[in-house]
């Protein structure tokens, strides 16, 4: 064969393996497709997760404090492939914090949700730091949610729903307690203390269970080292006994793993989503086989968390499904995969002003882009070798902004960055602005720009990036040092903004979020 064909032949080969290579790089799901999985079971920022089965569907809800719609809700039917399902609290109005009203909540919104289903109900328990206990009740997942203000809030709250018909709470910090309440979720007990953390400090997240005649606190000890524990006893009272059922501390993507549910399918296997601190993108649900040993339900594979295994056998296969990420804004509803910077104005955007665009007008003043209302956020999904960067491309219209304003995207924790345009004196600026201060600045002569913007969870850094003619992308400014500050504490994500400065009355228009 000669020099010359050999070199067409390979780059038919390639033209031919690209596309494999492309869907293999841009693979948002666990599903491998040959009866496999392989963890995270979703790349994404969903912790302190809780979850159930009710007949053949499984729900999960995890922590999303202070984004609105919040309370996430997701199901499936064999525990790999995930959808959205419903927001629980579609806004939360128990304090003026959470319309940026001269306070905010992050990092004190809602968190760590309870799950269980009794008696034709869902009911939901969780607790903020400020406001105290919240639950909720639904007679379907989709909704709607009632939500109802408690008594009493209980940290890191463990719903049990015992077979003589006593309802009982787990919870505490180190300290955990076990209060009896009522149908309606308040205390009818003192807390009593039924077990004191003495591994090391921080046990927490505690779940409850009933299993063979024994009572189960399924608990952890939390942080970057985390390690799960199983506590049992003939009585919920106590004396509770405790096991180490994982603690791994292999380097790398299940360092750590901790903080979930025991799940068990309807043909008697065993699971448990445990997370994984991973970086400044979030902490990461992982599915991980459950072997009971002695009457103790030990995770992984000879002390190990799994990171390629074998589906759980449910009885039946279903399809590869994928989180959405991507938003064209040719509906009349925002995807589920969008939540609002705290509680939004409902006036002050629309997907209907303008067919096929956001658009979001300024609600109110802001200093700066923590206390702007109607900031769009979603999490960024990780790639599956958690290595690759993800990027959030948008284009927008801003010939309507006024002076004063500030519209663009952001990568948003603390610190925080973002490319956007700014009027001022009639001018138009594109500006990067990291942590607040303005880096970088460029005139702008048109009023339709493209931005970029690429975050990677293993360089802990983000970049930005503008175009004007819809090809060509030009660096602004410097790079973010992304970081997971548990003064917000939930991972970066990407945003949407628009905010005035000196008045409301402008807006813009954003055609698009392509997240590649």
């Amino acid at each position: 064969m000669s020099l010359k064909r050999s070199a067409r032949v390979f780059v038919l080969f390639l033209v031919v393996l690209m596309p494999s290579l492309r869907l293999s790089a841009q693979k948002l799901h666990s599903d491998n497709g040959d009866g496999t999985y392989t963890n995270p079971i979703i790349p994404g920022d969903f912790p302190d997760m809780d979850v159930i089965r009710v007949g053949d569907t499984y729900y999960m809800v995890s922590t999303t404090m202070f984004v609105f719609p919040g309370v996430t809700i997701l199901k499936s039917h064999d525990l790999v492939n995930w959808q959205y399902c419903s927001n629980a609290v579609p806004r939360f109005d128990f304090s003026k914090c959470y319309n940026l009203d001269g306070c905010n909540r992050y990092g004190h919104g809602q968190w760590a949700t309870s799950i269980k289903y009794h008696n034709g109900k869902f009911h939901l328990l969780f607790v903020t730091l400020d406001e105290g206990g919240f639950s909720c009740t639904a007679t379907k997942a989709e909704g709607p949610w009632e939500i109802k203000k408690l008594p009493k809030g209980f940290y890191d709250a463990g719903l049990f729903y015992d077979d003589d018909g006593k309802i009982y709470v787990a919870h505490g910090y180190n300290h955990i307690n076990l209060t009896e309440v009522n149908e309606d979720l308040a205390p009818i007990s003192k807390d009593s203390l039924i077990f004191e953390g003495n591994i090391r400090k921080g046990l927490e997240g505690t779940h409850v269970y009933k299993i063979n005649g024994y009572y189960y606190l399924y608990s952890t000890y939390g942080g970057l080292n985390g390690m799960q524990v199983a506590l049992r006893s003939k009585n919920i009272y106590g004396p509770y006994e405790q096991k180490v059922v994982l603690n791994d501390t292999t380097r790398g993507i299940t360092f750590g793993m901790h903080q979930g549910p025991l799940i068990e399918t309807q043909t008697g296997q065993w699971w448990t989503m445990l997370f994984v601190d991973r970086g400044p993108l979030g902490r990461i649900p992982n599915l991980k086989p459950v072997t009971w040993v002695g009457g103790w339900p030990m995770v992984g594979v000879n002390g190990k968390a799994v990171i390629t295994y074998k589906k759980p056998d449910v009885g039946k296969t279903y399809p590869v499904t994928e989180l959405p990420t991507s938003d064209e804004f040719n509906g009349k509803t925002l995807g589920m995969q969008w939540g609002w910077n705290h509680n939004p104005d409902p006036e002050r955007w629309s997907l209907t002003r303008r067919p096929g665009f956001l658009r979001l007008e300024t609600a109110g003043t802001a200093t700066d882009l923590t206390m702007a209302r109607n900031t769009l956020t979603q999490r960024p999904l990780i790639k599956y070798d958690l290595n690759q960067p993800t990027t959030g491309l948008t284009k927008l219209d801003v010939s309507h902004m006024k002076d004063g304003d500030e519209a663009g995207l952001a990568v948003f924790q603390m610190p925080y960055a973002y490319i956007g345009v700014r009027q001022k004196q009639g001018a138009k600026y594109l500006v990067m602005v990291n942590n607040g201060q303005t880096i970088d600045s460029t005139v702008l002569n048109t009023n339709m720009v493209y931005l970029r913007t690429t975050a990677s969870n293993q360089t802990k850094k983000a970049s930005f990036a503008y175009c004007t003619d819809g090809k060509t992308f030009q660096a602004l400014g410097n790079e973010l040092e992304m970081q997971f500050s548990l003064k917000i504490f939930t991972g970066n994500k990407f945003c949407l903004f628009n905010y005035a400065t000196k008045q409301p009355g402008g807006y813009v228009d954003f055609d698009y979020l392509r997240l590649e």
